[in-house]
């Protein structure tokens, strides 16, 4: 830590202390006597309000949080010692890619990282049938709390399957029943991808007819914007358009600037966040704090040539040889323009079933092993022969470290990870599968003061619950349920690299979900505490 750090920790400890003294006159128990199970002792409370910390004693029993004070006397309860150590709530992971839990049921990847409630279904993507797929993860058991949104991109697909058209009103109704279905079974809200097939073929008016029905349960719209680098703009204003015309809460999901033309870009962004908030629409933000992204290799082909099918119908359009050259021109330019950064080194292979040697390689490295010279047109043959041995997943290195920092201050940014549940050291990952949230607080609160720790803390906890209307999670609060995480400020800290991903972070001690302690020094509880979370339509079952 920094001399700077350690002067200011120093001094936040004194507030905290003073605030403490304060609260005594209000909430003091000294030499009374309350049952529960466990009790942290002398510990500094980030509460998730994004107010400064104060150091108190919390009493858990069974799975809520029964009193917060000093001096404390309880009833058979395991003390916790927490002198040196911050208690926060538990993080809300809103941008969290669930598909692998079934066979991960355990979550260790999140947990690690203090993440307590995952939202699945991001990006246009989520199961078909919600009741069912919860129903089974509530047989299973899993390891954190998860919701789900339901995927616009996975409902096309049901109905029209990757067809370039508009639906016909017969579609378009089939569409709206099943949204009304996931709301009913408990989705929180609608998800789209229309960077990806099939959502990139679906015209605005579409998206808004079917927010419509998630607006009608009162859930939200997540969007994964239509574009995220040259027609980034256009992307924010729709997605605008769509909350004003829904009448919808509307959160930009993991919002970036990508590629070099846009680097800066969120400054007009965020003032187009702020203006539409002035006139009374509902739009946030989630961001994950790392300067590149991760997705499919085939985002860098244009979506026409996918359409009616990934793979098959990819080939034989490249058969075709004026197809295939119109193919390879606008890899090219995507490659200089868009994602690609403009250079071959910015595009890391991360998942290539076909090549697994080349994981963690870069496209350069690829051309070079094929001794080819590394330019854009050669990386676009590449891709294209990527795409055709039935693709690849890349993390692009095409994102301005301004544009993170600017997003991540805006007060209404949520951190989000847009990790997926990860099993240690099987493959090669984005490092946010294990370092968002304590990257966040380590390196851009506490060392480059980027944000306050309570700030970030407010952020990942108590700002995705709003955002979810979760009316008993998000807070350290009497009558909450307990998911806690319990730190330490001067070592918490992201591990995690683009070369070595696999790296849990340093400086959490233990992760509480739903009042039992699931990590701890000892490691990764063998039960699985988490719950199933349902959305505002539920109820209406």
């Amino acid at each position: 830590m920094s001399i700077y750090s350690f002067v200011r920790w120093t001094f936040l400890k004194k507030i905290a202390l003073v605030s403490s003294s304060l609260l005594i006159t209000l909430m003091s128990c000294k030499n009374s006597k309350i049952e529960g199970d466990y009790q942290f002792k002398n510990v500094l409370i980030y509460d998730g309000s994004g107010e400064i910390p104060f150091i108190s004693d919390v009493i858990i029993k069974k799975n809520k949080i029964v009193k917060i004070a000093q001096n404390i006397s309880c009833h058979s309860c395991k003390i916790i010692d927490g002198s040196g150590k911050a208690l926060a709530p538990g993080f809300i992971d809103l941008h969290a890619h669930l598909e692998a839990l079934p066979q991960i049921p355990s979550a260790e990847s999140a947990i690690h990282m203090g993440v307590t409630t995952g939202l699945g279904g991001p990006d246009g993507s989520s199961p078909i049938n919600i009741d069912k797929h919860l129903s089974e993860l509530e047989n299973q058991k899993i390891g954190i709390n998860v919701a789900y949104l339901i995927g616009h991109n996975s409902i096309r697909s049901e109905v029209m399957h990757l067809d370039g058209r508009e639906p016909s009103s017969e579609e378009l109704q089939e569409m709206k029943s099943l949204i009304d279905k996931g709301m009913k079974d408990g989705a929180f809200g609608l998800s789209t991808g229309l960077k990806y097939l099939p959502g990139t073929f679906a015209k605005v008016d579409e998206v808004i007819e079917l927010s419509k029905v998630a607006s009608n349960y009162g859930g939200i719209y997540t969007s994964h914007l239509r574009e995220e680098g040259l027609g980034l703009i256009e992307g924010v204003q729709e997605a605008i358009t769509i909350a004003r015309e829904a009448d919808i809460p509307v959160v930009l999901t993991h919002h970036k600037a990508i590629g070099m033309p846009m680097w800066g870009a969120s400054h007009k962004t965020l003032a187009m966040v702020d203006s539409a908030r002035k006139v009374g629409l509902d739009v946030m933000l989630d961001q994950y704090p790392y300067t590149a992204s991760y997705t499919s290799l085939s985002v860098l082909i244009p979506p026409w040539a996918l359409e009616g099918g990934r793979y098959d119908a990819f080939k034989a359009r490249c058969e075709d040889s004026i197809l295939r050259d119109s193919i390879k021109r606008g890899i090219i330019f995507n490659i200089l323009n868009d994602r690609g950064g403009g250079d071959l080194k910015r595009i890391q292979l991360a998942q290539f079933d076909w090549k697994p040697k080349l994981e963690g390689k870069t496209l350069y490295d690829w051309a070079l092993e094929e001794k080819l010279e590394p330019t854009a047109a050669n990386g676009a043959e590449l891709i294209i022969r990527a795409q055709q041995n039935r693709g690849a997943k890349a993390i692009y290195h095409a994102m301005s470290e301004e544009d993170v920092i600017n997003i991540m201050k805006h007060p209404q940014t949520i951190i989000a990870s847009d990790g997926r549940i990860t099993e240690f050291n099987k493959g090669f990952p984005h490092p946010r599968v294990h370092g968002t949230f304590p990257r966040v607080i380590g390196h851009f609160a506490r060392d480059k003061n980027v944000l306050s720790i309570q700030e970030a803390i407010r952020k990942m906890t108590s700002l995705p619950a709003h955002r979810l209307g979760l009316l008993d999670r998000g807070w350290i609060k009497e009558g909450y349920i307990a998911d806690i995480v319990l730190f330490d400020p001067e070592t918490i800290i992201d591990k995690a690299t683009f070369e070595q991903p696999h790296q849990y972070p340093d400086g959490i001690n233990i992760v509480m979900i739903n009042g039992n302690i699931a990590l701890d020094k000892d490691g990764l509880s063998e039960n699985r505490y988490g719950q199933i979370l349902r959305g505002p339509g539920y109820s209406n079952n």
